[in-house]
């Protein structure tokens, strides 16, 4: 049987950023992902990094390639007038949910379902890619999932989180093993190859996602 191809989760901002260096590393991740063949899971929005992401995996791997998992509540604000029945041709698959809880326990799922590879992606953001990106390390840190969370750290944009991870570390707050669950990588291919190689460490919990 072939095996399910890799669905890696992508958080990021449905903004452009200050610096074009944030928009230029949306489109290198979709062509590094469809260079691998691998599918998008995202938030479903058409502004900024995220329909930038969306447009280019699907302009290049075809609109089976991505999925989008919007709340009801939110996809005025997050789609730019763009209906979701018309969005399939330019931005993939998809699927209205109740609300943000939901939308992060479906993403889930769909990295759950993908094949070797699989796992989540923390482009640039603010306040919300931060919740998904630390909700998706909480969860592994339960057991609920076994694949990895890797910052592409455009710009050095995550360095201040890497400083807190060291120093939350050090004090005590995070063990050595589950510092190990979130990491950055300077490109594209490094981040899709630490996924691909991605061991979770022995000493979590044993949750499923109905605990979480």
């Amino acid at each position: 049987m072939t095996p399910p191809p890799a669905k890696i989760c992508v958080f990021c901002s449905t903004g452009d950023g200050k610096s074009p260096a944030h928009l230029e590393a949306a489109g290198s991740l979709a062509r590094a992902m469809h260079a691998h063949r691998i599918h998008l899971i995202y938030g479903g929005g058409t502004s900024g990094m995220t329909g930038k992401l969306a447009r280019e995996l699907v302009a290049l791997s075809g609109p089976d390639s991505v999925h989008g998992i919007i709340p009801e509540g939110i996809i005025r604000a997050e789609r730019q007038g763009v209906a979701v029945d018309e969005a399939d041709r330019q931005y993939g698959k998809t699927t209205v949910v109740v609300d943000l809880q939901t939308r992060k326990k479906t993403m889930l799922e769909e990295v759950i379902g993908g094949g070797p590879g699989s796992g989540f992606i923390g482009l640039s953001g603010g306040f919300g890619t931060m919740d998904e990106l630390m909700e998706a390390v909480t969860w592994n840190q339960l057991g609920v999932h076994n694949t990895g969370v890797c910052l592409f750290n455009v710009e050095r944009f995550w360095n201040g989180v890497l400083s807190w991870l060291d120093d939350a570390t050090k004090a005590g707050f995070i063990r050595d093993d589950a510092k190990g669950i979130l990491v950055a990588k300077e490109t594209p291919e490094e981040c899709l190859e630490w996924l691909k190689g991605y061991i979770p460490a022995g000493t979590r919990l044993n949750q499923t996602l109905k605990d979480a």
